[in-house]
């Protein structure tokens, strides 16, 4: 922008517009501000900046640069005036200039100045630079898409307390609540595992995606063909300028007085410094050029991007989509997931579309042990009388999954479940399971726990520090401690056990 007798115009150098515009565009297209400033470094793009003395120069673009241009109400024409506070703090009252939302300024003029984009594009991407901003705690914006395997990351609340739920992956995928814990020292508030939450969304997902009628193929090439256009646009303008500095260079240096060689030695240098830039970027268009290459995607891809609603699940798990991009996805129509455990084998997800529709499931988990199964009564119940009916472990496995139940970390009822519930219950099918120890004159330290009225680990420990002397068979697999099965046998570990040897 320049101002001309009180009034704002746009620079009248037409590359300055179109490197201005440029950056809106491929924000928009992007959606971040470093892919931003990584395409502009990709295509060697530079960005105009004026001095303290309102000198025109060209620098390579920074983050806090591609940041300030888009964050400034200027160029959509808008004139504010209290963006930032100015906050003492500390003991020595220092100072600290702190930014504030857009409707905490004093004072917001729209449609003042020549615009670059529409106000309510500048909104736009002042929610997503907010969005972008991955401050959980703070102010629970969702931050970019990311590469975790949990796919709900950024969207996921908590049902107990209404705060953002970050992700673990520690052991496995899991959501958890800790807001209460770093506010107030306060217990974790939910722990919920992330694979069947993902599971319930992305299924619904599919569902509202089917009667979708998108080219999304389409759409993305014609966007990406217009914003390769724009970007070579600026490329030749960019080569126009440093052509133009190179003649100008040169012209300077021929019009100086030879004589005068302090005055021809440095317009000698800036000419040859111009025609180094010139090369030097000629060289990189060239380049560019040889190894430019049309993206072809492969057919599934490409018949997936063709009907998007009908396809995107037949490759939705074949590695060909990042996870970011299906985060990505997902976000297009979910604002956010609330979750809630009910039981502890149980959890509500209620799931708020863009636009604001909720639909609410009821959906199993996964847990820890038996017990926390809410059927597990049930089920030890079912086990025990199929099991005394003669019914095989598998048979009863898979009668219990028909019925709806489950094991602890699986989505059916497993065969190793259920026998160890029969097990535990003395049902035993094979002999050999329930055979004890015999050897004829011995006893073995389980036998001698028994009859002591202690623990096997008391046993074993006097045997190990001395106490209780006595050898392995040496002749058993098992290697087995063998005590002789006589009174005497029996009095002097009484003995040890009250404490008197």
């Amino acid at each position: 922008m320049e101002r001309i007798h009180n009034c704002v115009k746009k620079d009248p150098n037409l590359e300055i517009q179109g490197r201005i515009a440029l950056i809106f565009e491929i924000f928009l297209e992007k959606g971040t501000a470093a892919r931003v400033l990584r395409y502009f470094n990709d295509h060697n793009l530079t960005i105009p900046r004026y001095n303290a003395f309102g000198d025109l120069y060209w620098r390579i673009p920074k983050i806090s640069t591609i940041t300030f241009i888009l964050k400034n109400p200027a160029y959509a024409g808008a004139f504010a005036y209290g963006r930032s506070r100015v906050i003492r703090q500390g003991p020595a009252l220092e100072q600290k200039i702190k930014r504030v939302s857009m409707a905490e300024w004093k004072i917001l003029v729209k449609d003042k100045y020549p615009a670059y984009v529409s106000w309510k594009t500048f909104e736009k991407i002042q929610n997503i630079l907010s969005d972008n901003h991955a401050e959980y705690v703070r102010n629970g914006t969702r931050g970019i898409p990311r590469g975790g395997a949990a796919l709900l990351h950024g969207i996921m609340y908590c049902g107990e307390c209404g705060h953002k739920m970050i992700v673990q992956y520690k052991g496995r995928n899991q959501y958890l609540c800790n807001f209460l814990r770093l506010q107030c020292l306060s217990p974790v508030c939910q722990r919920l595992p992330a694979d069947p939450i993902d599971k319930y969304v992305i299924e619904n997902f599919f569902e509202a995606l089917k009667p979708i009628e998108l080219d999304a193929y389409a759409q993305v090439v014609t966007s990406q063909t217009e914003l390769e256009k724009k970007t070579n646009k600026s490329r030749m303008q960019q080569l126009e300028r440093l052509r133009y500095q190179a003649k100008l260079a040169e012209h300077q240096f021929n019009q100086v007085d030879p004589a005068n060689r302090l005055v021809a030695l440095e317009l000698e240098t800036r000419w040859e410094q111009a025609l180094n830039e010139l090369k030097s970027f000629e060289s990189e268009l060239k380049e560019n050029e040889n190894n430019k290459c049309k993206i072809e995607l492969s057919q599934e891809l490409k018949t997936a991007f063709l009907n998007i609603g009908k396809k995107l699940p037949t490759i939705w798990d074949k590695s060909i989509l990042s996870r970011q991009q299906k985060k990505s996805f997902i976000r297009c129509l979910i604002d956010k997931v609330i979750a809630h455990r009910i039981r502890p084998d149980t959890v509500e997800v209620r799931i708020v579309w863009k636009g604001g529709e909720i639909t609410t499931a009821v959906i199993p988990t996964t847990v820890g042990s038996f017990v926390s199964l809410s059927s597990s009564e049930e089920m030890v119940q079912t086990i025990i009388k199929l099991s005394k009916a003669g019914k095989t472990d598998l048979e009863i496995a898979q009668y219990l999954t028909e019925k709806g139940h489950r094991s602890p970390m699986k989505s059916q009822v497993i065969e190793s479940t259920v026998r160890t519930i029969r097990l535990r219950h003395g049902i035993i099918r094979v002999k050999s399971q329930s055979r004890p120890f015999k050897a004829s004159g011995y006893l073995s330290v389980s036998q001698i726990a028994r009859q002591l009225e202690v623990s096997n680990h008391w046993v074993y420990d006097r045997i190990h520090n001395g106490q209780i002397k006595v050898d392995q068979c040496r002749n058993n697999v098992t290697r087995k401690y063998l005590f002789a099965d006589t009174p005497e046998t029996i009095k002097l570990l009484k003995a040890i056990k009250n404490g008197r040897k």
